[in-house]
């Protein structure tokens, strides 16, 4: 740490003090599976207590509307928790986003609920990678910047969102209005186990095609009807043949049917398309077009489309890279090594990167197996991850920019 300024160094030191560990073994004891809305709120409650130690404006928002198809191919509208909003000094020259999410894949009567320590001294517990220890690295890197004389000249918002595991629909605007201004955006999703940092990121898309036919007798007259789940197989196959480098294509769900004497009129397909750049969404939509056309018209059934590409691709593009090389050379600088690779999975730093704001996403504990019982985290990086946060804002406080 030879080349840290006193600020730096009084930062670092800062962050050993903040009680990290026993926030996470708190938290993650706080069942917070998106659809649990009485966990979610439990924790927005817990983060915005202890939020409040920074200056500013603290908010519980309410989320925004969301709709989705449900089985019988109705729109109908999904609640969701409140999300945590935090506002410190607007009109600071210098201004930055900080983003996180309070909620997990783990639903309150899922088997994975509670945290243990494992032999190698790993952290075992839902969500505790992805991302509690996140957010308490987040909060303990504020609070050490906070207590520094820079802190003047940094402005920034928290947004915690409460539905990012299933792709931040209802949180996605309040995400956009945060990052209008910001020179540059940290998100608290976690590291490898390793540290590597995830770079690229491809886009994700996710749709339900809806099939209407015609239902008849299975014995007596099946020619008279219209197969909606054979329709709907159809356009799976027709779909996958999208597939190329570049776009990833995911028939993953085909619902519909009954009993097996009676010609379906009722199916919905779901499928996810992973695309890594813009001219993959362009050939995601037309291969949806197509197929859609030509199912309706061989099969004669009507096809109803519901769903977007939620997140966009997220290129390192110049800002992001000189980004990435600050928080690089302020690991150097701490004695931590940091890279990056692409990667195919998706996040809110997709969507801050596509309001034109550089951002690192991963930028949480280091840990791995996430979305399995699997998931660990490794607890003597929440006070070095803390550090790298709070030396990477300080430069950008004193330079300006990233």
């Amino acid at each position: 740490m030879n080349t840290l300024s006193p600020a730096e160094r009084a930062a670092v030191d800062h962050v050993h003090t903040e009680p990290m560990r026993e926030q996470v073994e708190r938290w993650v004891a706080i069942n917070s599976g998106t659809r649990n809305l009485a966990g979610v709120a439990a924790m927005g409650a817990v983060l915005a207590d202890a939020f409040a130690a920074l200056p500013g404006d603290l908010a519980m928002v309410a989320a925004a509307p969301v709709e989705q198809i449900d089985p019988a191919g109705a729109l109908v509208s999904l609640d969701h928790a409140p999300h945590l909003h935090l506002t410190v000094r607007a009109d600071a020259p210098v201004q930055m986003l900080f983003t996180g999410h309070m909620d997990t894949v783990y639903p309150v009567d899922h088997p994975f609920q509670a945290m243990r320590v494992l032999p190698d001294g790993a952290w075992n517990g839902p969500g505790a990678a992805d991302m509690k220890g996140g957010l308490a690295v987040m909060l303990a890197a504020l609070k050490a910047v906070e207590a520094s004389p820079l802190a003047l000249r940094i402005g920034y918002a928290v947004v915690i969102g409460s539905d990012e595991e299933t792709g931040s629909f209802s949180s996605a605007a309040l995400l956009a209005k945060a990052a209008r201004g910001k020179v540059a955006a940290l998100t608290y999703e976690p590291a490898l186990a390793d540290g590597t940092l995830a770079g690229a990121r491809g886009g994700t898309g996710n749709f339900s095609l809806i099939v209407t036919g015609r239902s008849a007798h299975a014995g007596r007259n099946p020619d008279d009807g219209r197969n909606a789940v054979l329709a709907a197989a159809d356009l799976a196959l027709r779909l996958v043949r999208a597939r190329r480098a570049g776009l990833s294509v995911n028939p993953a769900r085909i619902e519909g049917g009954g009993p097996n004497n009676v010609v379906p009129d009722h199916a919905i397909l779901r499928v996810n398309f992973r695309p890594a750049d813009a001219a993959a969404i362009a050939d995601a939509q037309k291969a949806l077009d197509v197929a859609i056309a030509e199912v309706a018209l061989e099969h004669d059934v009507r096809i109803a489309l519901h769903g977007s590409f939620n997140r966009p691709p997220k290129p390192i593009d110049p800002a992001a890279e000189a980004l990435f090389g600050l928080v690089k050379q302020a690991g150097a600088d701490l004695g931590i090594p940091i890279a990056w690779r692409a990667t195919g999975g998706v996040c809110d730093g997709n969507n801050i990167a596509a309001c034109g704001v550089p951002v690192v996403d991963t930028m949480g504990v280091r840990g791995g197996a996430i979305h399995s019982p699997d998931e660990f985290m490794l607890p003597e990086s929440l006070a070095e991850r803390a550090a790298l946060s709070a030396v990477t804002i300080l430069r950008i406080a004193e330079r300006g920019r990233a």
